[in-house]
């Protein structure tokens, strides 16, 4: 237990010196005991949430916003401050008043918006915010409109954080935005996700609102913002600097030509050109799907510690502690490598975050816990752009991909079906299907962690729970690789060579780089059966539980990655009639690709 401490000269401190230096460094052990002392000194308990409690929790939002604290220690004192809340709740009751009588910074509405389910960096926001004194209200995922137009109504927040992962959720957030205007409010909007950016909220979202929209992209500078559309001194300058660099953004878009494309027919010209003459395909060992389950121990093997930190806000060179042997003395070495001060603390909170993470992993091995996965391995052809697999039931499923339409690498544009062999050959090649979640096998550490408030153990079981989901793509690839298809029975690779890719074939999951549109999704599923496995596409193509992955494998020696940069509207009419949809339906998929 990290919270268990020895008697140090923190405890010789005053009550308020104790209280504050507990929040700080997370520790609960002593909380019943101070905090019963503290009901015999001050008057209210609400006064001494008011007071030494909110003091921590203001140093500790000062040190974070200055990076002198570290995301785990944040989550650490979010879990101590809801501990210290509880214990304190009775005496709250018995007076007849409530925790709303405690001072706030300010009141924030959050939601994942609809047909997005992704929520870490909400969660990560709501902590830091929690943790600088703002009243969170979470509405959770896949949130409409109509709800959060609710309860900005109702609840008449400071600030509404919205946030999504997958492109669709970009045209979701300017739909949010109009009916905010619609509505006649005035809350000013956050918003942030992996797909969102400054020029795409100055360009797309910012003009359908007469109120603060902002861009956000650090945790830490969530509160400095809020702090600043909060306070009357600062308010107005703030979002007169905010509507200047917008409108500079705007007008350097509108004054720079567009990335170049070319026209498509020519893109298609120059397209890879493989001697498919010379290539024999593997043909799978196992044709057809199967729905395996692999257990956490084997999975675990395979987890990228680097974007495990990356979530938690530390540097992915921090991953190296998977290696590290467990004795003392080579811990202290891997320490030492790190100048003293700032940079060996931080290095000490990444080795203490780790050794929480695989207390977390011992538990779910130790309830014997499996992820789900499924595999699907169907003879394919190639017809233009189109690949065309023959299916579980031996029913055609199309694929429609789009093609590279600017000089990529050696004037190569590259498509997916550029590596399947075309029908005219006359041969039949070899494509896969998979899918993975680590779906409920975390159910029980998730309702336990609920139960007990433990915010940070619930923190590391999520970002845990997405590193297992691609840690079982990773793994799954392996199989197919060896045995599945067995088109490299003898590969033996070290896990940095896995990491670099460094093996023959390629798994472009749906949304990625080379696999743009969201929505083939829905086409994937006839393939690997989502239900079967007890994930849920939702209407925008992003899966539930959110800890899934899916995607297409490629075996052909020539197959890599690549990303589409942008595409034009003759291509997008093709791709339009190939996937039998209005170009106007497909837009808010490519939205990424068609404004480059």
């Amino acid at each position: 237990e990290q919270d268990k401490v020895q008697h140090d000269a923190w405890r010789d401190g005053s009550l308020e010196e104790r209280l504050e230096y507990a929040l700080l460094k997370g520790i609960g052990d002593f909380l019943e005991a101070d905090l019963a002392e503290a009901l015999t000194r001050y008057d209210r308990a609400v006064a001494i949430i008011d007071g030494p409690l909110m003091n921590g929790m203001n140093r500790v939002g000062e040190l974070f916003g200055a990076g002198k604290m570290f995301l785990p220690q944040v989550v650490k004192t979010a879990r101590t401050m809801k501990k210290a809340v509880a214990i304190l709740q009775p005496a709250i009751e018995a007076e007849k008043t409530s925790t709303e009588g405690a001072a706030k910074a300010g009141k924030v509405v959050f939601a994942t918006v609809k047909g997005d389910v992704h929520d870490i960096g909400k969660n990560i926001v709501s902590i830091v915010l929690a943790c600088n004194n703002y009243e969170v209200i979470d509405l959770g995922v896949m949130v409409p409109a109509e709800k959060i137009i609710q309860t900005v109504r109702e609840e008449k927040p400071d600030l509404l954080c919205l946030s999504g992962l997958i492109t669709p959720s970009l045209e979701e957030m300017v739909h949010v935005t109009e009916e905010m205007q619609k509505a006649g409010l005035s809350t000013p909007i956050m918003v942030g996700g992996a797909t969102t950016s400054k020029l795409h909220t100055a360009l797309k979202i910012a003009p359908h609102y007469n109120h603060p929209v902002i861009h956000v992209v650090d945790a830490s500078q969530n509160p400095l913002i809020a702090a600043k559309l909060l306070n009357p001194d600062t308010h107005d300058a703030y979002v007169e600097q905010l509507s200047d660099e917008y409108e500079r953004l705007r007008r350097a878009k509108s004054g720079r030509a567009p990335k170049p494309v070319l026209p498509f027919a020519e893109a298609r010209a120059q397209g890879l050109k493989i001697d498919w003459a010379a290539f024999t395909p593997d043909v799978p060992h196992t044709l057809g799907l199967q729905h395996i389950e692999l257990p956490v121990s084997d999975v675990a093997t395979y987890i990228n510690w680097v974007f495990f930190f990356t979530t938690w806000r530390l540097l992915g060179r921090y991953a190296d502690l998977a290696g590290l042997h467990d004795c003392p003395s080579c811990r202290t070495e891997w320490l030492e490598r790190f100048a003293e001060g700032e940079e060996r603390e931080k290095a000490s909170e990444a080795m203490k975050l780790f050794d929480d993470a695989q207390a977390v992993l011992r538990e779910l091995m130790a309830e014997n816990a499996h992820c789900r996965a499924a595999v699907g391995l169907y003879p394919a052809v190639s017809e233009g752009d189109t690949i065309r697999i023959t299916g579980p039931n031996g029913e055609d499923v199309l694929v429609p991909v789009i093609r590279q339409q600017s000089d990529g690498e050696r004037g190569v544009c590259l498509s997916l079906a550029d590596f399947i062999i075309p029908a005219t050959e006359g041969r039949t090649d070899y494509i896969g299907a998979f899918a993975v979640t680590v779906g409920n096998c975390t159910e029980s550490l998730r309702q336990r962690y609920e139960a007990e408030g433990d915010s940070y153990r619930l923190m590391l079981l999520q970002t845990l729970s997405d590193r297992l989901a691609e840690a079982s793509a990773e793994c799954l690839h392996v199989k197919v690789r060896r045995t599945y298809w067995g088109y490299a029975p003898d590969e033996d690779l070290p896990l940095d060579e896995l990491f670099k890719e460094h093996f023959r074939g390629i798994r472009p999951a749906v949304g990625y780089p080379s696999l743009p549109d969201q929505d083939l999704i829905f086409t994937l599923d006839r393939l690997v059966d989502f239900a079967g496995l007890g994930i849920t596409p939702t209407e925008n193509g992003a899966l539930y539980p959110t800890s899934s992955a899916a995607g297409f494998y490629f075996a052909h020696p020539d197959s890599r990655y690549f990303s589409i940069a942008r595409i034009g509207e003759d291509q997008l009419a093709d791709y339009a009639e190939r996937r039998g949809k209005s170009p106007d339906d497909l837009r808010r998929f490519l939205q990424k690709v068609l404004e480059g």
